[in-house]
């Protein structure tokens, strides 16, 4: 049993599928939690599968290094790889070098087997749940493995000591679903990063955008789970009203051809990340996502924060976070009629646009990513308490901000 550990830096096991160079959003925001738990003085050490070419780790020490580990890729997501089961090199480097917990943030083979290691170990395990597997099934022809995909979530994440979700909805289903211990821990934004100061009038007129011209965007992947017949519909309608409206889509994936073959004036313009991305976002007017498998919907965020009135569905980030007319526009969730119809009618005004995205940047601004991090200290602490109930752990100030 630990002895007199209050009041110093964790040693904290982060297991993921999807790391970058990967770009997606579960990518991005493990890696910017990682970054803020290390700004606030944890050593963080990273296991994840190796990517292909010249993937190397990104930090140096011993508790800080990237542990990777073997992977294969996914079938129909390029550029994406799964790790393999390695339960028993994770007994052993953990023997080695034991953790004080074990954060899982995706359950696949290798989510699995950091489970079975630090069960081995006698390691507390707190886990995330990222994202909707289960919903993701009949978008791809597998409706009928819902129930089992949703009983192997469910084992898996009622094996650790605690999960976390990032919205009281998703809460809420999932308590029904028969999960237990979980706990609501937002996802923090890049508010530096993201700000409405980085649009671009040159990236606008490569667009075919005059500066009173409406800029409609989407970022995120082009697949079936998107919903993305819902946005051209909408799009369509703002287009009938507004002939000179541009329509960027920032992201890549399958429906790519089909997307451009049903929208050919539309800009497709592919995977963006950093100061490029945050160009893209800022530079537009309205974002429409008309997504409904998502457990939080980083876009969101992101888009708020850059100054966009925001189109959503009434769940998840959107939400938690819009408060329709104020600093955005909510629809009913699933009732992709009304989306279209709200889309239009929010795109008829520009000028309230530009209202409710500055607004919207307001409204998310305390989602600074260190805040986001000292939350989930508080559910180490919890987890670390419940299988030591004697350490007494506490965590001292952070010493420094990300935000």
């Amino acid at each position: 049993m630990r002895t007199d550990i209050a009041h110093r830096p964790l040693r904290i096991a982060c297991v993921t599928e999807t790391y970058p160079p990967e770009v997606n959003g579960v990518a991005m925001t493990i890696a910017r939690l990682v970054q803020s738990l290390r700004e606030r003085d944890h050593l963080v050490q990273v296991v994840r599968p190796r990517q292909p070419a010249d993937d190397a780790p990104t930090a140096s020490g011993d508790a800080k290094s990237d542990v990777l580990v073997r992977g294969v890729p996914i079938p129909n997501y390029a550029g994406l790889r799964m790790g393999l089961p390695c339960k028993g090199t994770l007994v052993r480097l953990w023997r080695e070098q034991r953790p004080d917990v074990v954060h899982i943030a995706t359950e696949g083979p290798l989510g699995r087997s950091a489970l079975l290691a630090a069960k081995a170990l006698g390691l507390p395990v707190c886990s995330d749940f990222r994202t909707n597997f289960h919903a993701y099934s009949k978008h791809y022809g597998f409706g009928f493995l819902r129930r089992p995909i949703m009983a192997y979530l469910r084992r898996f994440h009622n094996a650790t000591q605690c999960t976390m979700v990032p919205s009281q909805a998703l809460f809420d289903d999932l308590q029904a679903e028969g999960f237990r211990d979980l706990t609501q821990v937002a996802r923090g934004v890049d508010v530096r990063r993201f700000d409405a100061a980085n649009r671009s009038d040159a990236l606008r007129a490569q667009w075919g955008a005059g500066p009173d011209d409406l800029v409609v965007t989407c970022v995120g992947r082009l697949a079936p789970e998107k919903n993305l017949k819902t946005l051209l519909a909408a799009f369509e309608a703002i287009r009938h009203q507004q002939p000179r409206a541009r329509l960027v889509l920032v992201g890549d994936g399958p429906l790519r051809k089909e997307l451009k073959l049903r929208c050919p004036d539309a800009v497709f313009a592919g995977q963006r990340s950093g100061a490029d991305l945050a160009a893209h976002y800022a530079s537009a007017d309205l974002f429409l996502f008309p997504s409904v498998t998502e457990t939080f919907g980083n876009v969101t965020t992101e888009a708020m924060a850059s100054g966009l009135a925001v189109v959503a569905f009434d769940y998840a980030a959107a939400g938690r976070l819009i408060r329709h007319g104020e600093n955005g526009a909510l629809v009913p969730y699933e009732d992709d009629a009304a989306f279209v119809t709200t889309a239009a009618r929010t795109a008829a005004d520009l000028a309230n646009c530009r209202v409710l995205g500055a607004r919207a940047r307001a409204s998310v601004l305390p989602l600074d990513w260190d805040s986001i991090a000292a939350q989930v200290e508080g559910v180490m602490a919890a987890v670390m308490r419940r299988v030591e109930p004697e350490s007494g752990y506490a965590f001292a100030p952070a010493r420094h901000s990300s935000v």
